[in-house]
């Protein structure tokens, strides 16, 4: 586990080398180092730690909320399935701000607010939904989400109709989900949230594990079940929440992460922190992709992540007997 952990933010550290020296301005990667200290010419000192580190730090943070959230999430629910995408967290986000744009027109603060609110709201009502008889459900919860969140894309998809032209298209780039323009002051909020949140996530992991035995064997060692599920359900949302409220709705990472790192390290039970830093390797892949495909605009990163993430899917469902 260590070692696998170690491989990851090696690869992590080159892909934020490539971010770094990568753009409309060229920087050797000898230049970024000496850059990153201060050092070397102005404009290389402007581009990358003005410019492309943020952008990079966002990510990388963003997409380790994603991979922990999405740990979490599939443990909770014993379903490789289980990820804030699929029980509606991000359709809720989503549709917070696209009320937010179309009705409100605020600003960049005001719509990841609303967007905090609507995903909290929605996962909110799943768990309410799929609560029986003094608990959630594995199953039950994956498919209570998967309702609520088709329902609410419906939504989404009429509120965007209706609205004027440059309204819509508005909201329709927030959907996208984005790390363009991103300056210190989105890694600063980023940053709290996952000092904050991780290390209180990390800390329920043994319990997580021993809950995949089932909720009976869990209370037969101890172990509240009911109640560290919504501990960690609600850290699991939290987590997606300021990755939302960051950079828009980012699908696939969350998916993906945990079920990566089970197969890098072929043991059962949940490894939350490799799945954070999956995540993050995952997001700033995605990023760097974008930069290095010759196109003529800027792709949004949630777009390359769900082109990744089809691509994924579509390679298990090849090796797979069903």
């Amino acid at each position: 586990m260590v070692v696998i952990s170690a491989i990851l933010v090696a690869a992590l550290l080159a892909v934020g080398a490539l971010v770094l020296s990568t753009g409309t301005i060229t920087v050797a990667i000898p230049d970024v180092v000496r850059a990153l200290f201060g050092q070397g010419d102005a404009t290389d000192i402007k581009v990358v730690r003005d410019l492309r580190l943020p952008r990079f730090v966002t990510g990388a943070l963003v997409g380790a909320c994603l991979g922990l959230s999405g740990a979490v999430i599939q443990s909770i629910s014993r379903n490789p399935l289980g990820s804030p995408d699929v029980i509606g967290f991000t359709t809720g986000a989503a549709s917070g701000a696209i009320v937010q744009i179309i009705v409100f027109g605020g600003g960049a603060l005001m719509t990841g607010a609303w967007a905090v609110g609507g995903g909290v709201v929605c996962a909110l009502l799943v768990y309410v939904l799929s609560y029986r008889g003094g608990a959630t459900g594995g199953y039950r919860l994956i498919l209570v989400g998967i309702g609520v969140g088709a329902m609410l894309q419906a939504v989404n998809s009429l509120l965007i109709t209706r609205a004027h032209i440059d309204v819509a298209i508005s909201a329709q780039v927030w959907l996208s989900g984005s790390l363009n323009v991103r300056t210190w002051d989105y890694v600063g909020p980023v940053l709290i949230g996952v000092a904050a949140l991780a290390p209180a996530t990390m800390w329920f992991q043994r319990r997580l594990s021993l809950m995949e035995m089932g909720d009976e064997a869990s209370r037969q060692l101890g172990i509240p079940a009911e109640r560290v599920r919504l501990t960690t359900l609600a850290l699991a949302v939290a987590l997606s929440a300021v990755a939302v409220a960051a950079a828009g709705p980012i699908s696939f990472v969350a998916l993906a992460a945990a079920p990566l790192v089970k197969r890098l390290t072929r043991h059962p039970a949940p490894s939350l922190g490799s799945a954070a830093l999956m995540g993050a390797l995952l997001l700033a892949s995605a990023d760097a992709l974008t930069l290095l495909i010759p196109w003529d605009y800027a792709v949004p990163v949630g777009l390359m992540t769900g082109m990744l993430g089809g691509i994924y899917l579509a390679w298990l469902l090849g090796r797979s007997r069903i």
